[in-house]
C-alpha cells in the first residue's frame, strides 16, 4: 500500500541557506575542498582529533569494522534492538554478532547483561562491542569503557542518531570510544544527501582507515599523479563534494536544531501526559537531543499508526528487533521469546514526528489526532 501525501511527515529534510550557498560553490568550482574542510569543522564540532568522512553511515560502520581487522570467526556484541546496518556489516566479513536485550526505559543494550555476556565469553576472538545511541540517548558509556578496558574489546560506537549529543556535557564522538559513525542520513529521517563520518583520537586506527578508504592505494609524493601502489584490501567510501558541501551546513546548524527538538518534546509531553493509551518518555535527561521522540502504545500500535497515516501524520519505528528478522532468526536459529525485553517493547513503540522546522501548529495538530485515535480505543 503506497502512502498518501501526509499533512505532517515523519521527517523532513533541512535545507537552508548556508546550504544552499556551499553547494553552488561546489558547483561553481569556487570551493572545491568542501570534504576536507567538512573533515576539519567536524572535529572542532565535536572535539575529536581525527574524522573521516565517508559516503554513507554504513560506509562509516563498514570501514570501522575493516580498521579493526575484523576477520572470519570474530564476534562483535550489540543490540538486538538496531538497524540492520549494525549486524549487517559485521556478517561482511564472515563474522559473527552476538545480540543483547534492551534495557526497557532507554531502548538501548542492557549493560548488565552486555557486562555478563563479556564476563562468560572471554575469548580473543571477541574483538568488539558497537553500542548504538538510540534516538541520541547514551548508556552509561564510562561504564562501557572500564568493560572494553577489562575484557579487551574495542569499543565503536553508531551515533546514527548522535550528532550533537552529549554524555556528561562532552559531545558524543570525544568522550572515549575507540570509533565513533555518525550518519547524515539515517533510518526513517533521510536527508536530501547521503554522509557518513568516522571518528577516531588513535593515530594508528586513523591510519589504516585513511588507507582502506581508497582502496589501500599509496602515491609517492615525488612521483607522477598516476603512479600509485595498492598495499592491501580497501574499498571507495569517499563522500563527494557537492554532499559533504550541504552537510557542512548540517553540522552548523545542529545545536539550533537539537534546541528545537526539545522545545516539541516538551510540549508533546505536555500535552500527552495522562492521555489514555499512550506511554510517554522519560523526560528527566536534560542530556537527551530528542532526535526519537518515541512513545509506547498500550494495545494495537500497527492499528494506532494506520490511524494516524489516515489523518495525514507519518510515524516511524525504531526498530524491529534483529532477531525477528528472516536472515538472523535463520542463520543463528534465534526463537521470538529469546530477548523478552525488545520483544515487548517492539510491540508498543511508535516514534512520532520530531524536526526543527515543525512549526507549533504543526506539533499541535498532531498531539489533537493522536488525542483524537485515544479516545476510540477501547
Amino acid at each position: 500500500m503506497k502512502n498518501k501525501e501526509l499533512i505532517i511527515p515523519f521527517n523532513k529534510y533541512e535545507s537552508s541557506r548556508d546550504a544552499h550557498s556551499n553547494v553552488s560553490d561546489a558547483l561553481d568550482g569556487e570551493n572545491i575542498h568542501q570534504v576536507q574542510e567538512l573533515e576539519e569543522e567536524f572535529c572542532e564540532y565535536v572535539g575529536s582529533e581525527h574524522a573521516l568522512a565517508t559516503s554513507h553511515g554504513t560506509s562509516a560502520l563498514h570501514l570501522a569494522m575493516l580498521a579493526l581487522d575484523l576477520k572470519r570467526g570474530d564476534k562483535v556484541v550489540c543490540s538486538v534492538n538496531a538497524h540492520p546496518s549494525v549486524p549487517e556489516v559485521v556478517r561482511h566479513f564472515d563474522a559473527e554478532p552476538v545480540f543483547i536485550d534492551i534495557a526497557e526505559d532507554s531502548y538501548n543494550i542492557n549493560l548488565e547483561k552486555l557486562e555478563n555476556y563479556l564476563e562468560e565469553n572471554k575469548s580473543k576472538k571477541l574483538k568488539a562491542v558497537i553500542i548504538t545511541h538510540l534516538g541520541g540517548v547514551s548508556v552509561d558509556l564510562e561504564r562501557v569503557y572500564s568493560m572494553a578496558a577489562i575484557y579487551g574489546v574495542k569499543i565503536v560506537e553508531d551515533a546514527s542518531d548522535a550528532l550533537g549529543a552529549t554524555y556528561k556535557g562532552k559531545k558524543i564522538g570525544a568522550t572515549g570510544a575507540d570509533i565513533v559513525c555518525f550518519n547524515f542520513s539515517p533510518h526513517l529521517k533521510k536527508n536530501i544527501c547521503n554522509g557518513g563520518m568516522l571518528v577516531c583520537n588513535d593515530e594508528e586506527i586513523m591510519q589504516r582507515a585513511r588507507l582502506l578508504a581508497n582502496h589501500a592505494m599509496v602515491r609517492d609524493e615525488d612521483a607522477l599523479e598516476y603512479i600509485y601502489d595498492v598495499i592491501d584490501i580497501g574499498n571507495d567510501y569517499s563522500l563527494s563534494p557537492l554532499n559533504a558541501a550541504y552537510i557542512r551546513a548540517q553540522v552548523k546548524e545542529q545545536d539550533a536544531n537539537i534546541a528545537r527538538q526539545k522545545e516539541i518534546a516538551v510540549m508533546y509531553s505536555e500535552a500527552l501526559q495522562g492521555v489514555e493509551h499512550i506511554t510517554i518518555p522519560d523526560m528527566s535527561n536534560e542530556e537527551n537531543p530528542f532526535s526519537l521522540y518515541i512513545v509506547k502504545i498500550d494495545k494495537n500500535r500497527d492499528s494506532f499508526a494506520l490511524s494516524l497515516q489516515e489523518e495525514g501524520i507519518g510515524t516511524g519505528l525504531h526498530y524491529i528487533p534483529l532477531h525477528l528478522l528472516t536472515y538472523y532468526k535463520s542463520k543463528y536459529a534465534l526463537r521470538v521469546n529469546d530477548f523478552p525485553v525488545a520483544l515487548r517493547s517492539f510491540q508498543q513503540v511508535l516514534s512520532l514526528p520530531i524536526y526543527a522546522s515543525m512549526s507549533d501548529e504543526d506539533v499541535k495538530t498532531v498531539i489533537s489526532k493522536i488525542k483524537k485515535i485515544a479516545k476510540t480505543r477501547v
